[in-house]
């Protein structure tokens, strides 16, 4: 019992501060590296290695068209959207208030699954999202936070990213996806990394081209 507690209380110290931290470290990154260009790099990285483990234990890598179609659905909710268009946004919106707007998470999923599969929601979950949408609210009306347009634009996307990953959090759970966790989400992990480093470097093109033309 003392153990699973410790386990509870570290796994808490993990979200908040392990993870929570990420959110500064993308800030700082961002404004060194494109956020696409960073976030394939990470992706690719993190999910040829998952592969390789899974490899080496011997887990069936080979998948389905299905499993396949839904990894795909599931890369983009969780790491292309969700992910790196978050991180992509945090150019213009403090690390910290990022952080916080993505913590918002678990009362999204709790209104969707509400709208989506009719889920009835107890009372302690009710005043969980009033509570939390209340302070949603409070948050964005600072102006101190909202000072520019840009900003604005920042917090408004980030929203979106964090919708993105509330409906990727209940889709994947009814999804077909490889068992082993590993080849699954090695898998998200590389077609999220090619997608994103197509876009980086399509922007870069672009970017390129443009100040060409100005010169």
């Amino acid at each position: 019992m003392k153990n699973s507690k410790v386990l509870i209380i570290l796994s808490f110290f993990a979200i908040y501060v392990i993870w929570g931290s990420t959110y500064l470290f993308n800030k700082i990154a961002v404004t060194e590296l494109p956020a696409f260009f960073l976030a394939s790099i990470r992706f690719f990285t993190a999910g040829c290695i998952m592969i390789f483990i899974a490899f080496v234990t011997n887990a069936d890598l080979k998948i389905s068209k299905k499993e396949f179609k839904n990894i795909l659905i599931t890369s983009f909710f969780f790491l292309i959207y969700g992910n790196s268009v978050f991180v992509w946004a945090l150019q213009f919106v403090d690390s910290g208030f990022g952080s916080l707007i993505a913590s918002t998470n678990p009362l999204f999923v709790l209104i969707m699954m509400r709208i989506i599969d009719k889920k009835q929601m107890k009372k302690k979950s009710i005043l969980g999202v009033f509570l939390g949408i209340l302070g949603m609210v409070l948050l964005i009306s600072q102006e101190e936070l909202t000072t520019t347009n840009s900003t604005l634009m920042g917090i408004l996307i980030i929203l979106t990213c964090v919708l993105s990953w509330s409906y990727g959090s209940i889709f994947v759970a009814k999804a077909i996806l490889p068992k082993n966790f590993l080849v699954s989400s090695g898998y998200q992990m590389i077609f999220a990394s090619l997608f994103l480093a197509s876009i980086s470097s399509v922007s870069y093109t672009h970017l390129r081209a443009h100040e060409t033309s100005l010169h």
